[in-house]
């Protein structure tokens, strides 16, 4: 997709109402420090739209991204932050829980994994509730630059058995390093607003 203009339309805390949004909106989640706002930079071709940052748990709501006013790309809070309260903790899942389930308009769900360690947790906790509120998360294996290109289908086998994901959930390594992936993921991202058209 060529990208033309991108903008942070909505902002939403714990306490704000979600948007009605009518684009088609595909959503991103992932623990902290996995890399997602250098995946939505990476996918946005923008060097600083979703802030980066070395602080793990900077993404605190719901970013609602606008793309060529086509769809929306939402930025899950990331999770398994150890330095945030157990209370705010849950306040942020059942944030998030409520946007799988209210919202009308999205698509698909991506979870990000770090490609170098096996999914912890939380990651397993998030896979199953994204599959509980009725989607089959595709999975992004980042920080593949980090590997050898030798050890990349050894670890994506990893996460899928880790995970318990059979074998129609697809798993797509990504770097923002290299942009490796990023066309990969576009047109998985097409392929799912497409079905929706048809």
């Amino acid at each position: 997709m060529i990208i033309r203009n991108v903008s942070l339309e909505t902002v939403c805390g714990i306490t704000s109402r979600l948007p009605e949004n009518r684009l088609p909106e595909i959503a991103f989640a992932g623990k902290s420090n996995v890399g997602k706002s250098s995946l939505i930079n990476g996918l946005l071709n923008r060097k600083s739209l979703a802030r980066t940052s070395s602080q793990p748990g900077k993404t605190q709501t719901i970013n609602f991204y606008n793309v060529n006013d086509e769809l929306y790309f939402v930025d899950l809070p990331g999770y398994g932050y150890a330095k945030v309260s157990v209370a705010v903790k849950e306040k942020w899942g059942k944030m998030i829980e409520r946007y799988l389930r209210k919202s009308q308009v999205l698509k698909a769900v991506f979870l990000l994994i770090d490609i170098r360690h096996e999914p912890s947790g939380n990651d397993r906790a998030m896979y199953d509730w994204i599959c509980h509120n009725g989607f089959t998360p595709i999975i992004i294996a980042t920080k593949a630059d980090k590997l050898k290109r030798s050890q990349i289908l050894k670890h994506l086998k990893v996460i899928r058995q880790t995970l318990g994901a059979g074998a129609d959930v697809t798993i797509l390594p990504f770097s923002a390093q290299t942009k490796q992936g990023r066309e990969e993921i576009w047109d998985v991202i097409g392929q799912n607003i497409q079905q929706e058209d048809e």
